[in-house]
């Protein structure tokens, strides 16, 4: 079992608030996604479930047992760090079964269980290997290695691949997935990347000033999203949101308003529509606009179109077919309104 839950959980350093009641579970076997902005909370909800940060108010249970005042190393979770922090005197074996060591596990079982931890991360040709011989990615593997020996009941990681490359994360990705599917423990995950929330994530929280703002499955949060703060950080590139047009508006604006059903949505003030969903045609049916950018990148196009009197622009997603549109070019658009999100004056989905 591996059921973590957070009940009306506060922390506070002397009087400034920086986590605001958190209530979610963490099923077990889940691999749940902590997701928001830099200083959001995410890392500090997750150093208290890890036992190396108090809560203020609140109840932290793991398996239905108050765990708020155990110990890091009684509370059966383990964490893998940014930072690798590993031993630079020890081999990746040692480093491995340090843990094992200190808690007097002997050395046979101590070395069985590195080794099947290497085996299942497929590392075990770099066991005799020094940590200054390893590449990022081995160093971040013999990190994840020290915490699957000592067999948790869930594993913690906080922004555990973001000190490597670009394609080197995509491939740590797939193994982290890889290895949930097959050891089946709870993973609780803490990224500002809303890429890695969305590919790893059997549930996503997403988190904001303290908050959570919505939690639910990827797509639910992509397609559905609560408020305007949800909306506009899960998605890349980021959804369009449209201003109700006030008096003296441009007819342009007037139009795109009406076009995307905003005259049939009488307490809506904003209207969000993903760049997929932004229909461009050079036929001119639609509302004028005109190309400021177009972003060719080869499997697909991105264009950030001007709408007289919208302040922003707007970004449409188009297929490599429509690669032929640029820059100063005058287009029309418009949206299926089955995909149109709006917004009332709170920031709320209505």
């Amino acid at each position: 079992m591996g059921t973590v839950t957070l009940r009306g959980i506060r922390k506070s350093y002397e009087k400034l608030e920086v986590i605001r009641g958190i209530d979610i579970e963490a099923q077990d076997g889940e691999f749940l996604v902590f997701v928001g902005p830099s200083g959001c909370g995410k890392s500090t909800t997750l150093r208290m479930i890890a036992g190396l940060e108090s809560i203020s108010v609140g109840d932290l249970l793991i398996d239905g047992v108050r765990a708020n005042d155990l110990r890091p190393a009684d509370r059966g979770a383990a964490m893998v760090f940014q930072s690798y922090a590993l031993y630079p005197h020890m081999t990746v074996e040692e480093n491995m079964g340090f843990a094992l060591k200190m808690v007097g596990v002997p050395k046979a079982q101590r070395t069985q269980q590195v080794h099947q931890a290497a085996e299942t991360l497929r590392m075990s040709e770099l066991l005799g290997r020094y940590p200054k011989e390893l590449s990022g990615g081995q160093r971040q593997r013999v990190a994840i290695g020290r915490a699957i020996v000592r067999k948790p009941k869930v594993f913690l990681f906080d922004e555990p691949l973001s000190n490597l490359d670009a394609a080197l994360r995509v491939d740590m990705r797939v193994e982290l997935a890889r290895l949930h599917k097959e050891l089946g423990t709870t993973m609780i995950y803490v990224t500002h990347d809303q890429v890695e929330a969305m590919t790893l994530g059997n549930r996503i929280a997403v988190f904001n000033q303290g908050r959570i703002e919505q939690v639910g499955a990827p797509l639910e949060l992509y397609n559905r999203p609560a408020n305007t703060f949800v909306a506009t950080f899960i998605g890349a590139p980021k959804i369009n949101l449209i201003p109700r047009p006030v008096d003296g508006a441009s007819a342009a604006h007037q139009a795109l308003w009406t076009a995307l059903g905003g005259a049939d949505l009488g307490q809506a003030q904003h209207i969000g529509v993903r760049p997929e969903h932004l229909q461009v045609r050079a036929d001119g049916a639609g509302v004028s606009a005109t190309i400021a950018l177009a972003e060719h990148l080869g499997d697909a196009s991105i264009l950030h179109v001007r709408v007289e009197g919208v302040a922003e622009l707007l970004k449409a997603k188009v297929s490599a077919e429509h690669s032929h549109y640029q820059g100063g070019q005058t287009v029309a658009i418009s949206a299926d309104r089955t995909w149109v999100l709006a917004f009332d004056a709170a920031g709320q989905r209505i």
